[in-house]
């Protein structure tokens, strides 16, 4: 018995390891090698893809003509100034209208396609029910896509004040590093309007990089901009210049910039949509987010600096202890002269949202705060963000689509074609994501490693598109390239061993669950080893405790039976001996009998002779 179980838990776990191994082999081919997606750089920048979705949906609306404050919550009454608003305010210079054109001719160019390479957005206008605000401008775009939410009069000239300074901080962060050194000259100091914003830093101090951008975005301090345009550019009309030129290149339509701070200037001004387009190319790095976003800076004295300078940040809506707060902000820039009155630019997140709201000309800061307040929570309850590529089979994909035939496939799936996974789509709350389908377009550019385009769908409406890409610089991709046959061992590409990524995770998951079971597998069939073990020892003890039950009863009746049995002796002894004689006796009389017969023949024969 002990030996069949010994086969069978042998048999057991052979099978055991046979299922491993299956599984193993199962996960690799449906999960891939574990390799690291390697995704290409994006054709365009998020900012020209913002313009692009912008100015669509700028095309795809109605004209209407907007009557005092009662708005829609369409954008189409602030989209249809665009045009009327460009025409009727001309530029100030031929210079100026000329760089308009050239942006104007961008456009045009790129408005077509709201789709960009990391991200776009469906069907998100034509909103109703927008709320009352008391701003004479305002407007409000999903930092990601571009795509426009709310507009108010949000492409007419309007004064900036001093959230011209993000323009300010974003020309520092692309010109400048963190840890260069700003020297505070006599000029950026006293240059300034004397009673307007400063942080009290002194003539001839010498600030990082850093400190001064927190002096420029926290106390807005207009002598942190006078030196940062310095010493950038030399003086403030240069660097004024510089900011024009960059806004242009960022979309920009009807901006021009005087000065670094926005202090009171005639042919100093920008629209909703134009500054909307500036903090989101702002919003890109790391550095300015971390500013805009903190609330209280300290600036220690130094050899230079002749006190220490404590900072904080003027947007209420970002305090806690303010009536103002709201806890979705996570940036702020306000501003305010008596030409612009209250401005306010500030970035927003919920749900993976980010939304961009500006308010141009509002009539106290708090009604600023108010009537950003009340855009966000709006346009927050009107969209979602969705990721459709998340868990997409792209192998599949490739293989059903019928643009690859048999032979090109068997190549193709050595590349290891890749999908950016994050693609995402802003759309309305209500959107179904079960409608969605996909469409594989062979496009290839196997120099810079694309195979062809994933289109995300609504039926025939195009909602998304993504390259399908793969490394060309691997064995496999040049194979390919070259028309070579490419060997079924090859690999698809050199990876990243140590990165994690979720191919490894999830196989990693399932190998280990698989050996749990084994684990408990074996577990259970030691356990009933070892309980058989038990049981045939509780067996032997019980027959031996019989046995030796059945031994001490036994001395009570052995006298008897050893009468008995002496007595069947003596019995049986004399029989055998009265045997024994009986046969002793018959033994004699024939030996005599036999020898009587033996005298008579001889007898006879004598006389015979």
């Amino acid at each position: 018995m002990c030996k069949e179980r010994i086969i069978i838990m042998k048999r057991l776990l052979t099978s055991c390891f046979s299922l491993l191994v299956t599984a193993s082999i199962a996960v690799s081919s449906v999960f891939g090698p574990l390799s690291t997606p390697v995704f290409a750089q994006a054709a365009a920048t998020e900012a020209s893809q913002a313009q692009s979705a912008s100015t669509e949906t700028g095309k795809a609306q109605s004209a209407s003509t907007e009557a005092g404050k009662a708005q829609s919550a369409s954008t189409e009454a602030g989209q249809t100034q665009t045009a009327s608003t460009v025409q009727d305010q001309a530029p100030a210079s031929s210079e100026e209208a000329d760089a308009t054109e050239a942006v104007k001719d961008t456009s045009k160019a790129t408005a077509d396609n709201p789709i960009g390479e990391h991200c776009a957005h469906y069907n998100v206008d034509g909103f109703e029910d927008a709320p009352t605000i008391a701003a004479d401008s305002a407007f409000l775009m999903d930092a990601r896509t571009g795509a426009i939410l709310y507009s108010y009069e949000g492409y007419t000239r309007r004064y900036p004040a001093s959230i011209t300074k993000v323009m300010t901080a974003l020309l520092a962060i692309e010109y400048l590093k963190m840890d260069d050194n700003i020297v505070f000259t006599k000029e950026a100091v006293e240059g300034i309007e004397a009673g307007s914003s400063s942080a009290g830093i002194n003539a001839g101090a010498v600030l990082s990089v850093e400190d001064t951008l927190y002096a420029l975005m926290l106390a807005s301090a207009n002598e942190a901009a006078a030196a940062i345009a310095q010493n950038i550019a030399g003086s403030d009309k240069a660097f004024g210049k510089l900011m024009t030129r960059r806004a242009k290149e960022l979309g920009c339509t009807n901006t021009r910039f005087r000065n670094p701070h926005g202090l009171p200037d005639e042919k100093h001004y920008t629209t909703g949509h134009d500054m909307a387009l500036i903090l989101q190319q702002a919003m890109q790095y790391e550095e300015f987010r971390k500013i805009a976003g903190t609330l209280t800076y300290t600036i220690p004295a130094s050899d230079t600096l002749t006190h220490t300078i404590e900072l904080t940040n003027h947007a209420k809506i970002m305090h806690e202890s303010s009536e103002y707060y709201y806890k979705r902000v996570e940036g702020a820039k306000t501003g305010f002269t008596q030409a612009a009155l209250n401005t306010l630019v500030s970035y927003a997140k919920k749900d993976g949202v980010e939304l961009i709201c500006v308010i141009l000309k509002d009539y106290g800061a708090d009604n600023s705060y108010k009537d950003t307040k009340k855009l966000y929570k709006w346009a927050f309850n009107k969209v979602k963000q969705i990721t459709p590529l998340k868990d997409f089979d792209l192998e599949s994909t490739l293989k059903n689509s019928g643009q690859l035939d048999e032979a090109t496939y068997d190549k193709v799936k050595f590349l290891n074609c890749q999908v950016d996974q994050s693609y995402s789509i802003l759309v309305k709350k209500k959107f179904d994501e079960s409608a969605i389908s996909y469409q594989f377009i062979l496009d290839e550019d196997k120099e810079n490693g694309r195979l062809g385009r994933l289109n995300i769908m609504v039926g025939d409406t195009m909602i998304g598109s993504t390259p399908v890409i793969y490394d060309p610089s691997t064995d496999a991709a040049k194979a390919y390239s070259g028309g070579k046959s490419i060997d079924d061992n090859m690999t698809a590409a050199e990876v990243n061993k140590k990165q994690i990524t979720p191919h490894k995770v999830l196989n990693y998951m399932i190998r280990i669950i698989i050996a749990f079971v084994l684990v408990f597998i074996l577990m259970q069939v030691i356990r009933r080893i070892l309980a058989e073990k038990k049981r045939r020892q509780r067996i032997q003890q019980r027959n031996k405790r019989r046995l030796q039950s059945s031994s001490s009863r036994q001395p009570s009746t052995k006298p008897s039976s050893t009468k008995t049995s002496s007595s069947r002796s003596s019995s049986t002894a004399a029989r055998t001996s009265a045997k024994g004689s009986g046969s002793t006796a018959r033994t004699s009389q024939g030996s005599a009998g036999t020898g009587t017969t033996r005298r008579r023949r001889s007898s006879s024969n004598k006389k015979d002779n």
